[in-house]
């Protein structure tokens, strides 16, 4: 175990390990979707998440055709909360803490987009029809309140090799879902999980 010489407790001990913040750093951070930022939100397909509840943080990936979180105004963002498990993790922490914050990713892009802010859980019928896909209607549309909006830099994308084809691996290299479930609970069959998830996924996609 570490003893307390080698664990920071304190602020200045923090800044003193790291050195002063970079001028840009402090920049690019804006208190709307600036002109500059509208692009990364518009080409995301996928965007974390997270929020803090009774029980602690979570985090919950979204994702749709690039564009599928909308930019109502300068402050304001939509996102539509698609079918799923019914777990409901990020919506039942809103209810309790509404702040919540997003990262954004777009394939390809070194850059990563975070916005936060605070939400509310929207089922007007107005706005659920708004995001329809093969008529399907989202269950719920976050109405996101901008509060802050900063790019990240691609070293954490370049350092992962995220969107590098030659370090992607098959998805048989780790557990199937199937021999998880199995796993963990030991009442459900792994190979008849696995050979029905792609039909079912295929179903309930929206």
């Amino acid at each position: 175990m570490a003893d307390d010489s080698s664990t920071i407790t304190d602020l200045s001990a923090l800044e003193a390990c790291y050195g002063p913040v970079a001028k840009p750093s402090l920049t690019k951070v804006t208190d709307h979707i600036h002109a500059a930022y509208r692009p990364f939100i518009a080409a995301s397909p996928f965007v974390a998440l997270a929020t803090c509840g009774p029980d602690g943080l979570d985090v919950s990936p979204r994702g749709d055709p690039a564009g599928f979180v909308h930019i109502e105004d300068e402050r304001t963002l939509w996102l539509p909360d698609r079918r799923g498990n019914n777990r409901i993790d990020s919506l039942r922490n809103i209810l309790h803490d509404n702040r919540v914050a997003l990262l954004f990713l777009i394939p390809g892009i070194g850059e990563t987009l975070r916005v936060n802010g605070t939400a509310v859980i929207s089922i007007d019928p107005a706005l659920l029809n708004r995001f329809a896909v093969n008529n399907q209607l989202p269950k719920t549309v976050l109405t996101i309140t901008v509060e802050s909006v900063f790019f990240q830099c691609s070293r954490a994308i370049i350092r992962s090799r995220l969107w590098d084809p030659a370090a992607h691996i098959t998805r048989d290299a780790l557990p199937s879902t199937g021999s998880i479930l199995h796993s963990i609970s030991q009442d459900i069959d792994a190979n008849a999980y696995d050979a029905a998830l792609p039909g079912r996924l295929k179903e309930t996609l929206y």
